[in-house]
């Protein structure tokens, strides 16, 4: 395992271990963010712990012709009681993610550093998000890195039923429409696999990552 101090620097991907810890250390800069992600690489920690740095294989990710919508999701979709905006309420949709409380999860890995960080990349245009709104009020959303052919979804909230997947679903449509390659959700788990997310090797996200 690599130990960062304060070179901007991160070995290849394919030194990372078995959990997929390729880094530890190092801060949050804006300047290691962009080198990071640009790398197939992303810092996913506990508040209090040191900085970890991931390239985990496989890797998760949406392949955007393979979005699963249910009956059900069009259904609601079709009734349009939600409202979606894009990129119109960063901070708002960070905090929401740090704050919602989510099932066999005790605290957030979203810490004050990590916001204050992430909202810096926004400003520079890197970091968007999506909105969802119910009747004037933000009720879902999430947040991620724009790579310009690579979506990298970070973190998602939502305060009532489905609005975090209207938010996705929303995503999906405006990247195919800007004919991006793929959203990169990062590690498996049962809701993005619904969806109809899959594990890939590394190597073969590392490929579509550097073919800009």
């Amino acid at each position: 395992m690599y130990f960062i101090f304060d070179n901007l620097y991160f070995p290849p991907v394919s030194e990372a271990d078995d959990e997929g810890i390729l880094a530890v250390g190092g801060d949050l800069s804006p300047e290691r963010l962009k080198l990071a992600y640009n790398n197939g690489i992303f810092p996913w920690f506990n508040e209090g712990e040191s900085i970890l740095w991931w390239a985990p294989d496989p890797r998760m990710v949406l392949f955007l012709d393979e979005l699963n919508v249910s009956k059900s999701m069009r259904n609601i979709l079709n009734r349009n009681i939600f409202t979606v905006t894009f990129n119109t309420n960063f901070e708002e949709v960070i905090l929401n993610c740090q704050k919602i409380l989510r099932d066999g999860q005790d605290g957030t890995w979203i810490s004050d550093e990590m916001i204050q960080a992430y909202v810096e990349l926004h400003k520079q245009g890197i970091a968007k998000s999506v909105e969802v709104w119910q009747e004037g009020v933000l009720v879902g959303g999430l947040y991620g890195i724009d790579l310009g052919h690579i979506f990298c979804g970070e973190s998602m909230f939502s305060k009532i039923s489905n609005a975090s997947k209207v938010g996705f679903i929303a995503l999906v449509n405006h990247l195919k429409k800007e004919n991006y390659k793929l959203l990169d959700c990062q590690v498996y788990n049962p809701h993005l696999d619904s969806l109809g997310c899959r594990e890939i090797d590394r190597d073969e996200f590392m490929s579509i990552l550097k073919s800009k």
